[in-house]
C-alpha cells in the first residue's frame, strides 16, 4: 500500500527536523559548556564572559554544519533536489545521480530536442538538430553542469517529486542498487521544430535572432540565436568563451541591440495614447535642437546625396504617413515635443529595464531582457530626439520587440512568453490601449502595402510590420523586421534581427515573411 504524501507537507516535515537538530546541538552543547565538574577535573578554569560565547558560538557551528552534512549526503538520494544538484555540479566519473534516464524534451508535436541514449550500460544525452536548439534547450553534462531548460526544469525531466513515501524509498533504492535504471518524466516545449530549423537556415550562418510567439497565449514557437555551440560537444567548447561571434550569448533573449525605427511603435502609441492628430513639417535639411548639434535626417536625404541629386523632403505630413515612410525627422519632432516625463513614462508602461521570467523553478529561471534605457536630463532635448528614432542610450533585445508587437497585436495587452506547453498563459500588462492598438496595427499594414516593407506584400498573407534600420557604431548597420500576421486577426508576432545586415526592408523582412508563409502553411496561422 503506498502511502500518500505531499510534497509541500515533506517540506515542512523537513523544515521541523532541521531546527528540532539544531535545538538539540544546541542543548547539549549548553550542557557541555556548563559542566563545572568538567572544568574542575581537567584543573581548567570554568570559561567566561566572552570566552564562554564564542565557545558555545563554535560549537553551534560545528555541530550544525556536521548535521546538515549528514542529513544532505545521507538522505539526500532519496530526494529529487538532491538528484539534480548532483548531475549538474558533481562531477565524478562515478555518480549514483547520473543513473536515471532522464526525460525527453520535445517540441509542441512531439519531436525530440533532447533525448537520453543507453550504450555499454552508460547513458549520453543526445542532442539532435546540435546548435539549432541550443539557446533553449541548453545542455547537460558530468563534468560541465547544465544550461538553458536541461538545467531549470532539471527535477522533471528527472521523474519529479514522488508523490507518496513508497515511491520515494523504490528511487533511492533504484539508483543505489543499480538494477533498474529510473527513467525521468518528457517535458513538451511551445517550440515548432520546423520553424525553429528554417530561422535558422534563413540566417544563412550570419549572427542574429528570431522569434516568433502568439500574441494571445505567449507560446514561443521560434527562440533562434546565431551562431550558437554544438551541446553534443560540450567538451570542446570551453574555449568558445573567447570566441568573438558569442556563440553562448542567446541573442533573442540577452542579446541588446539599438532598435532603430522599430522604436517608432512604442513613439507612435505615445502620440496616440496622448491624442496626437496633427501634422508636422519634415524639411530635406532635417531638425535639430539647437545649432551645436548634428541635424537628423530622412535617409531619402542621404539616398539622393550618394546619387547626385537633390530631394525636396516630405513637407508636411501626418503620423500614419510618416510611419509608413520612417521620417526620422518627424518623429525625432514628435518625442520633443510631448518631452521627458512623457516618454519615460510611456517606457516604463511597456516594461523597459526588466528582466521577464519565462521559466522559473526552484533550480534556476529561464528570463529575457527587455532593454536598457538611460535616463538623460530634461535639458537634452537632442537626446531625446535621438531615442524617438530608436538610437543613442537605449538597446532592446530581439524577444522584447516581438513582445511590443505581439501587444499591438493582441489589443495592447501584452502576455509573458511562455516556453512551456502546459504552462498557463499570464497578461503582463496593457502597453496602449484597444484603440491605440487599433490603429498601430493599420498604420503596420501600410508599412507592408505601401512604405518601407514593401516587398514582403504578399497575397497570400495580410502581414504588418516594422523595418528597422539601426545605426551601429561597430560596423555596417543592423537589420531589423518586427511585426504580426495576419493583419486582421493577428495569431504570430514576429521580430528578425540580423547583425550588421543592413537594411531592414531588404534582409531582415524576407526571413519574417518566410517564416510567416510556412507558419500560414502549417495550421499555425488560420
Amino acid at each position: 500500500m503506498k502511502l500518500p504524501l505531499d510534497p509541500s507537507l515533506w517540506s515542512s516535515v523537513r523544515l521541523v527536523l532541521h531546527v528540532a537538530f539544531f535545538l538539540a546541538v544546541f542543548y547539549l552543547l549548553k550542557e557541555l559548556v556548563g559542566l563545572r565538574d568538567l572544568a574542575r577535573l581537567r584543573h581548567l578554569p570554568k570559561p567566561k564572559g566572552r570566552f564562554r560565547v564564542a565557545l558555545i558560538l563554535l560549537g553551534l557551528l560545528f555541530g550544525g554544519l556536521l548535521i546538515y552534512q549528514a542529513t544532505w549526503q545521507l538522505t539526500g538520494v532519496y530526494r529529487p533536489q538532491f538528484i539534480s544538484f548532483m548531475q549538474l555540479h558533481d562531477r565524478r566519473d562515478f555518480n549514483p545521480a547520473h543513473w536515471i534516464q532522464r526525460g525527453r524534451l520535445l517540441d509542441r508535436n512531439g519531436e525530440a530536442l533532447a533525448y537520453t541514449r543507453e550504450r555499454n550500460g552508460q547513458v549520453q544525452r543526445v542532442y539532435p538538430d546540435g546548435p539549432v536548439f541550443a539557446p533553449v534547450v541548453g545542455y547537460t553534462q558530468p563534468k560541465f553542469g547544465a544550461t538553458g531548460m536541461e538545467a531549470v526544469a532539471s527535477v522533471h525531466l528527472n521523474g519529479g517529486e514522488p508523490t507518496s513515501l513508497d515511491d520515494w524509498g523504490e528511487l533511492g533504492r533504484q539508483i543505489v542498487a543499480r538494477d533498474k535504471r529510473p527513467k525521468g518524466k518528457d517535458l513538451v516545449l511551445t517550440l515548432d521544430a520546423g520553424l525553429q530549423r528554417l530561422a535558422v537556415e534563413r540566417l544563412q550562418g550570419r549572427r542574429g535572432a528570431v522569434v516568433l510567439l502568439s500574441p494571445q497565449d505567449g507560446a514561443v514557437r521560434v527562440l533562434a540565436s546565431q551562431p550558437a555551440y554544438d551541446p553534443n560537444r560540450i567538451d570542446s567548447s570551453l574555449f568558445l568563451q573567447q570566441d568573438p561571434t558569442a556563440p553562448l550569448l542567446n541573442r533573442a533573449t540577452q542579446g541588446l541591440y539599438p532598435p532603430g525605427s522599430t522604436f517608432k511603435i512604442a513613439v507612435a502609441a505615445m502620440a496616440l495614447e496622448r491624442g496626437f492628430r496633427g501634422t508636422l513639417d519634415c524639411p530635406a535639411n532635417g531638425f535639430t535642437t539647437s545649432s551645436g548639434y548634428r541635424r537628423i535626417r530622412d535617409h531619402e536625404y542621404y539616398s539622393a546625396r550618394r546619387r547626385g541629386k537633390t530631394w525636396r523632403g516630405y513637407g508636411r505630413i501626418g503620423l500614419a504617413k510618416a510611419f509608413s515612410r520612417s521620417s526620422n525627422v518627424f518623429f525625432a519632432q514628435l518625442g520633443v515635443r510631448y518631452g521627458h516625463d512623457t516618454f519615460y513614462a510611456m517606457t516604463d508602461r511597456m516594461l523597459m529595464n526588466r528582466t521577464l521570467v519565462l521559466h522559473e523553478t526552484a533550480y534556476g529561471r529561464f528570463g529575457m531582457r527587455t532593454g536598457e534605457l538611460g535616463r538623460i536630463p530634461d535639458s537634452d532635448k537632442y537626446g531625446l530626439a535621438q531615442l524617438s528614432i530608436g538610437q543613442g542610450r537605449l538597446l532592446v533585445t530581439p524577444a522584447y520587440m516581438a513582445l511590443m508587437a505581439a501587444a499591438v497585436a493582441n489589443q495592447g495587452v501584452a502576455v509573458r512568453p511562455r516556453l512551456i506547453d502546459a504552462a498557463p498563459s499570464a497578461a503582463l500588462g496593457r502597453f496602449m490601449s484597444a484603440e491605440t492598438a487599433r490603429q498601430l496595427s493599420a498604420m503596420m499594414r501600410q508599412v507592408v502595402t505601401q512604405g518601407t516593407a514593401r516587398g514582403i506584400d504578399d497575397p497570400r498573407l495580410a502581414i504588418a510590420g516594422k523595418t528597422g534600420t539601426a545605426e551601429n557604431p561597430q560596423g555596417d548597420p543592423h537589420s531589423w523586421l518586427v511585426g504580426f500576421a495576419p493583419a486582421e486577426r493577428p495569431q504570430l508576432a514576429v521580430a528578425v534581427l540580423v547583425e550588421q545586415g543592413g537594411y531592414g526592408s531588404t534582409v531582415a523582412a524576407p526571413i519574417a515573411h518566410d517564416l510567416l508563409v510556412r507558419a500560414q502553411e502549417i495550421g499555425l496561422i488560420r
